[in-house]
């Protein structure tokens, strides 16, 4: 059986090994809530707690690249076994980001929280926030609010834990899947939050995994750095890299199945999991605040720098995006998206296609139906094909398209 609901694009492949389950439920050993503390004025759930009952769970995490990082980031980093982790406790509505030593004092006194609400060593637990940066946590209301958390941890709190790290997403972003090996059958899955200031080297991006397969540390972590580089790492909203991008993967290996390296097993298990966070990334991008369309670019060429530079640009350039919010065919946004990641080339001999249909050649428009190509633009996902000179090498970028509506949500972001 396949997974059908969660796998929408016509760009990933549903992992033949897989059936999704209905309503969701975290793999044995683990235990989720989501609970409101007080930090949206909505009233909105905003505190996650996240924790593995089995002793031995291995884990490997990932984390922001920005030379601004949050609290809670720093803390994870220094103060916590990143293979080794247990539990996670999130806060959405304020990122604890630009807050100097109180923000450190107060991701501290979270870890100190949920691991004594939870019966861990704090090095065990991992903290994450997101929201408004600047604005020191309400810490009283947190402390208040993981008592609360701890008291409705439950197998089946995963779809409450993704609510509660939500900010401006317009809907939860969750799956659980269940996987056939050979010695039995494991459980994946995934939450993740994302809409806004997204650009590889992550985002305004949570996202936490766990599996009660059994995985070695080494095996966790080569995994989650490999499913990161194919996911996370190839989406684009604004091209604005975040102060609090956090990813950590967790295996209780309570289900006994051990998923030994270069196997089948671990084969089949590395593909459901690349298509989970492929999806989860693709769903972060087609969340991208007030979004219509998503695109997805593929460059091939000879030079695997100047491929990525040109699927950076493309992917991160106003005008593509524009043009693609407004089902504008305007394939000159994309030349001169590409023309700029390749300085000092020209005459560039690029090709361009769009939905298929071939624009440019050789740097030069070709004969196309502009009829059919406009009709393709209004699709809900629109692929652009680009050829540099050579051959061997290709990547791809997802990414959003940017219209009035993400004007309106950061112009009042704070207000």
């Amino acid at each position: 059986m396949t997974a059908t609901s969660f796998f929408t694009s016509r760009w990933i492949e549903a992992p033949p090994n897989a059936v999704e389950v209905a309503g969701g439920g975290l793999p044995r050993g683990f235990r989720a809530a989501g609970v409101a503390c007080g930090i949206k004025e909505s009233g909105a759930r905003d505190l996650g707690l996240l924790v593995s009952d089995a002793t031995e769970t291995t884990s490997a995490a990932r984390f922001s690249r920005s030379g601004a990082l949050s609290a809670p980031v720093l803390l994870s980093q220094e103060r916590s076994r990143l293979h080794a982790l247990r539990g996670v406790v999130v806060n959405s509505g304020n990122a604890n980001a630009a807050t100097g030593a109180r923000g450190l004092e107060d991701a501290a006194r979270m870890q100190e929280g949920a691991a004594g609400a939870c019966g861990l060593s704090e090095d065990a637990v991992a903290v994450a926030s997101t929201g408004v940066i600047g604005v020191p946590l309400p810490m009283d209301a947190i402390t208040r609010g993981l008592a609360s958390a701890a008291g409705e941890l439950r197998p089946d709190g995963d779809l409450d834990f993704a609510e509660a790290i939500r900010t401006t997403d317009a809907y939860a972003k969750h799956v659980t899947l269940d996987l056939a090996l050979s010695d039995g059958t494991v459980r994946l899955s995934v939450q993740g939050k994302g809409a806004g200031m997204i650009s590889p080297h992550f985002a305004t991006l949570l996202v936490f995994v766990q599996t009660d397969a059994v995985l070695d540390a080494d095996e966790a972590d080569l995994l989650l750095s490999v499913c990161v580089k194919r996911s996370f790492d190839r989406i684009s909203v604004d091209g604005q890299l975040s102060t609090s991008d956090t990813i950590a993967f967790m295996a209780s290996g309570a289900s006994g199945v051990r998923v030994e390296p270069e196997t089948d097993d671990e084969r089949a298990f590395g593909e459901a999991m690349d298509a989970a966070l492929r999806q989860l990334a693709l769903l972060v991008a087609r969340d991208g605040e007030g979004a219509r369309r998503v695109g997805r670019v593929i460059v091939r060429g000879g030079d695997p720098a100047a491929v990525e530079r040109v699927a950076h640009a493309v992917g991160d350039s106003p005008l593509v995006k524009t043009a693609l919010y407004g089902g504008d065919p305007n394939w000159g946004r994309v030349i001169q998206a590409v023309g700029a990641a390749m300085p000092g080339t020209a005459p560039l001999p690029v090709d361009i296609a769009i939905e298929g249909i071939q624009v440019c050649a050789h740097g030069a428009r070709v004969p196309h139906d502009s009829e059919a190509l406009t009709a393709a633009v209004q699709r809900d996902e629109v692929e652009y094909e680009i050829g540099l000179p050579g051959e061997g090498a290709e990547t791809e970028r997802f990414f959003s398209d940017l219209g009035h509506e993400y004007v309106t949500i950061n112009a009042e972001y704070t207000t």
